[in-house]
């Protein structure tokens, strides 16, 4: 029995709907600095949809949560 997939920041991006070029993600990251108390799917930078594909599968910690989490810290850098 095969495990759960291991998705990268790219196919992340391509989830969302997004440029999933590295160049384009280490643009969205450098442009999108979040807060230090700013939860990642509580900004304005995601679409609704967006916001709740990243809170449903955070929720059911699906496959998609270290990819997310690795998101996450990279838009919290002084975190």
């Amino acid at each position: 029995m095969l495990g759960e997939p291991e998705y990268s920041i790219n196919e992340l991006f391509a989830q969302l709907g997004l440029d999933s070029s590295d160049d384009a993600i280490d643009a969205f990251i450098e442009k999108n600095q979040l807060a230090k108390d700013e939860k990642l799917i509580e900004s304005d930078i995601w679409t609704e949809s967006q916001r709740m594909f990243l809170q449903e599968e955070w929720e059911k910690d699906a496959a998609w949560v270290e990819v997310i989490d690795d998101l996450n810290v990279s838009l919290h850098p002084q975190a």
